[in-house]
């Protein structure tokens, strides 16, 4: 068996380096050392080339698939019907909006109105896609976020990333999302997806991400809009334009039942694409990532949505999609509303811009020794509740005052800054 490694060197593209490695049970293991981790989502997402088990009936895959990793999955179920290369890490392209806003969008509402300063549009790199925000403007956070999905738009990024406490605060949050979603392939560095030296994921973990935020009703409504009117500069009348934007996933509107969820180019990672649709009351999910060319991945794509159809019921899994391991609603939440528990770090909406990372969640495991270890449990107990209300009560003041700031707004008043 064989195991896929990936070897970043610098911003060059990357090597795919397969490495000869024994079945666990053949290692040698040195007493005391830890057993290897297990494979998430199962052994055979684990190995290398095409894992995929038909039983009668079963539809041959499709044939000239060239994509260097992809995973055909059922969204409802989460069982993989098949896969290549799996948890091959890979240069994600703009597919890591999706982790973004599995990360962000429920923190914001989708009416709050932020104006963007100049420096929020900064730090971008050369060459991002952009849906064009202008500093010193008012844009609703609705029209933010079909910046981001519709056009890739990296300024939008930018700027909800600016509200979520600055960039370097949200590729922490980001990175402890994924480990919520169980994504361990995932390395983030930006947070739109950006070539970045490091920056890594696999197309199972993208799956993961799409299926989690699919089940976000605005995550699923942004995904899957076609086209929209986004907020333009103001007229020598004072009137401000608006110009069209449409959503760049060519499958859109074209592959029956299609609902979504994103696609990305780089010239490191080529092209990613991550796409669901129903049929027959079944949702599919399928990811390719850098095929031979461009436009492939939207052939592949379809070919292997099509096969996940047919083939659904006439072969055994060869793994599972991860389950989310985020409290329940955690991630659906908004940051108006004051929570009845203490929030977790990466969820709880910062009082200023920070480029401090946010802590680390804690293993529930540890959490419950060490609750068990001592004396002065309880009173450490009694002093997390205290801290629990004050902090929500805090949360509380904040929405009482940014919702007296929005009427101020729609009166004529003008916040100077919203966060």
């Amino acid at each position: 068996m064989q195991t896929i490694r990936r070897i970043v060197h610098g911003s060059s593209a990357a090597a795919l380096v397969l490495l000869p490695v024994g079945p666990p049970a053949a290692r040698a293991v040195t007493p005391g050392d830890a057993p290897p981790p297990p494979v998430v989502g199962g052994d055979r997402l684990g190995a290398a080339g095409v894992q995929v088990a038909p039983g009668a009936g079963a539809p041959a895959l499709p044939s000239g698939l060239t994509g260097k990793s992809w995973v055909v999955a059922d969204a409802d179920s989460g069982a993989v019907l098949a896969a290549f290369n799996a948890h091959a890490q890979l240069p994600p392209a703009s597919t890591l909006k999706m982790l973004f806003a599995d990360t962000v969008l429920p923190r914001f509402p989708a009416d709050e109105v932020h104006r963007v300063g100049w420096t929020e549009l900064q730090g971008m790199g050369a060459g991002s896609s952009l849906v064009g925000i202008k500093e010193d403007l008012d844009y609703k956070v609705e029209d933010l976020w079909r910046g981001v999905f519709l056009s890739s738009g990296n300024d939008a990024v930018h700027v909800l990333a600016s509200m979520n406490g600055g960039v370097a605060k949200t590729v922490t949050d980001m990175q402890a999302r994924a480990d919520q979603l169980q994504a361990r392939d995932t390395h983030v560095v930006s947070p739109d997806g950006y070539d970045m030296d490091g920056q890594v994921t696999s197309a199972y973990d993208l799956t993961l991400f799409a299926r989690a935020g699919l089940r976000n009703e605005e995550f699923r409504g942004y995904c899957g809009t076609r086209w929209a009117q986004f907020p333009g500069a103001f007229d020598k009348n004072g009137q401000r334009g608006s110009f069209g934007i449409a959503n760049t996933d060519r499958l859109l509107g074209k592959y029956p039942g299609l609902i979504g969820v994103k696609n990305g180019y780089t010239t490191n990672a080529g092209a990613t694409y991550t796409g669901a649709a129903v049929r027959g009351g079944r949702t599919m999910l399928v990811t390719v990532m850098h095929p031979d060319s461009s436009p492939k991945v939207y052939d592949e794509a379809a070919a292997l949505l099509d096969w996940g159809f047919a083939a659904a019921g006439k072969v055994t899994p060869v793994g599972v999609l991860a389950e989310d391991r985020a409290p329940a609603e955690a991630s659906v939440r908004p940051v108006t509303e004051a929570p009845s528990a203490p929030a977790a770090p990466s969820t709880a909406p910062p009082a200023k811009p920070s480029a401090a990372p946010a802590a680390k969640q804690a293993d529930p495991v540890r959490a419950a020794h060490t609750a068990a270890d001592g004396p002065g449990a309880a009173t450490w107990t009694a002093v997390g509740l205290c801290a629990a209300v004050a902090a929500a009560g805090m949360l509380r003041l904040r929405a009482l005052r940014r919702r007296a700031a929005l009427r101020e707004a729609r009166s004529g008043g003008r916040p100077s800054e919203w966060r």
